[in-house]
């Protein structure tokens, strides 16, 4: 959604990188730019101004002039300010004290709002409410049965004792959707409402006498974010005409510049409440403006992924894969595939490695990235046998034929899955010990990497110093070849010394596995 916004705006702060100070030309020529990333953006031009204002105002100031680095003061600037015009604060919804707490959704046609409505119920189930859906759009034809299917899909009731397509009164539905959920111990009440393609006076009036009749404890206008600079004019005339608590932001997965986002809660004084990121009915949360400005600065947004990844991953599956990869057990292609599983409950690989700071740069791979890749890896693995998931390394070459044939493979496919399977289990095995990742050089001070004190290494190096090389070049590949020369005769085989070697004794220390012993012989 805010590609473009992003892009222009890290441009902007590489120019001030590696600068001492910033002079006044510096911050002119930064607000210039910030201020055509925004209207790229579509931002609205009263919500620029004041954003460029802003950072003018405070960049000339002290906090920037006495910064040890004035680009890292001029990006938290930047920052502030966005979380400032995105809302400042996280809104919660406010409960009723007695009650059913009563929510109606308003907005044009089109923005979503039916969808939502399931959406925020699920949400809402989610956080221990007992909500219930009311069908109050009876102009737009199988709207009531769209509702009802969504509110299967979640499994939420649905009040709907009108049919719709335009029989019934949207008013009467709403008054007595409140006595059901009282009678039936709901406590939250959603109010799905009829929209227009356009703003007119008869939509206004039927929002307002549904608000009436209910009184409901919040009022969010529904807004599609891809529809640029029309929304916020859109979110004004129903401020003015209905009037709202909150704004729902839906499609922020979309490929639209984002202006929306930027400029309702500026310019009608209404938060962002909660945004809708996907057709998924669990991409749905609250709206936090902090971590929204991370995400368009680039910084990613590592508090929503680690929330998802709470919900979605079992702990005692992790703990357990935890410990076989510190030593405790044997991680298998079958706990290898238990992972995969739960990584897939994420979501899209692309959405999770976005939220990643610094993820901008590789934002073309990322989008190219296939999620079907992760079905073609579960589709070989299943394709295995209870052995061989367990003990990978029995899987010879009739084997993996027979895989590729059983999961619609290619044979290289499996073998590369096997490789990589090998190589990742012994890197974060690695990791797991704290020994460092594998075929890393050597780093003072670090556990497992090879490294030391430096004066512990310069006495290494001057135990294991030797003879003296020549200084000439040629002398030295000369006298080195002679001693290898030297070292060939005496011992064929290369063995230090020229004494026996047991094999037996050798292969023991080398910890090689039970069936290897063969190969020895």
């Amino acid at each position: 959604m805010f590609a473009t916004l992003s892009d222009r705006l890290a441009d902007t702060f590489k120019n001030l990188r590696g600068k001492g100070r910033l002079s006044e030309a510096d911050i002119d020529a930064t607000a210039r730019e910030i201020r055509i990333a925004l209207l790229e953006a579509d931002v609205a031009l009263p919500v620029v101004r004041e954003f460029v204002a802003a950072i003018k105002e405070r960049a000339r100031g002290e906090e920037v002039s006495g910064a040890l680095n004035p680009a890292q003061q001029v990006i938290k600037i930047v920052n502030e300010e966005l979380v400032a015009i995105l809302g400042g604060e996280t809104r919660r919804l406010r409960y009723a004290k007695t009650g059913p707490t009563v929510i109606m959704l308003a907005g044009l046609q089109g923005a979503g709002k039916t969808t939502l409505a399931a959406k925020l119920a699920l949400w809402l189930k989610e956080q221990g409410k007992t909500p219930m859906l009311v069908a109050c759009d009876l102009q737009r034809p199988n709207a009531v049965n769209q509702l009802q299917v969504n509110g299967e899909r979640v499994g939420v009731p649905v009040f709907a004792p009108e049919p719709g397509n335009g029989v019934g009164d949207p008013v009467s539905v709403a008054r007595a959707s409140v006595e059901e959920a009282k009678r039936k111990l709901h406590d939250v009440v959603i109010v799905d409402t009829a929209g227009r393609l356009g703003v007119d006076a008869e939509l206004m009036q039927q929002a307002a006498d549904i608000r009436d009749a209910i009184a409901p404890d919040e009022v969010l206008f529904v807004v599609d974010a891809m529809i640029g600079q029309d929304a916020v004019t859109t979110a004004q005339a129903f401020l003015d005409g209905v009037g709202f608590d909150g704004v729902v932001l839906t499609k922020l997965d979309g490929d639209a510049r984002g202006g929306a986002a930027l400029s309702i809660a500026s310019v009608t004084g209404r938060p962002v409440m909660f945004a809708s990121n996907g057709e998924k009915m669990t991409d749905f949360d609250l709206f936090h403006p902090d971590r929204m400005a991370s995400r368009i600065l680039d910084m990613g947004d590592v508090m929503t992924l680690i929330e998802q990844a709470e919900k979605a991953f079992d702990q005692a599956e992790a703990l357990k894969a935890a410990e076989k990869l510190a030593g405790n057990g044997e991680f298998t292609l079958e706990d290898f595939l238990a992972q995969m599983q739960q990584l897939k409950k994420l979501g899209s690989m692309s959405k999770i490695m976005g939220m990643l700071p610094g993820m901008g740069q590789f934002r073309q791979q990322l989008e190219n990235f296939d999620d079907r890749e992760i079905d073609r890896i579960e589709a070989i693995i299943r394709s295995m046998t209870p052995a061989e998931r367990d003990n990978p390394k029995i899987i010879d070459g009739s084997r993996r034929m027979r895989i590729a044939k059983g999961s619609g493979r290619t044979v290289t496919e499996v073998n590369q899955l096997v490789d990589r399977f090998f190589e990742a289990r012994k890197m974060m095995g690695q990791l797991a010990r704290g020994g460092g990742i594998p075929g890393m050089p050597g780093m003072p001070g670090m556990p497992g990497m090879g490294g030391g004190r430096p004066g512990k290494q310069k006495a290494q190096a001057k135990k294991g110093k030797g003879a003296r090389r020549p200084g000439n070049p040629a002398k030295a590949a000369q006298a080195a070849a002679a001693e290898a020369e030297k070292r060939a005769a005496a011992n064929p085989f290369g063995t230090p010394g020229g004494e026996d070697i047991d094999y037996e004794k050798a292969a023991a220390a080398l910890d090689l596995p039970k069936d290897f012993s063969k190969f020895l012989k």
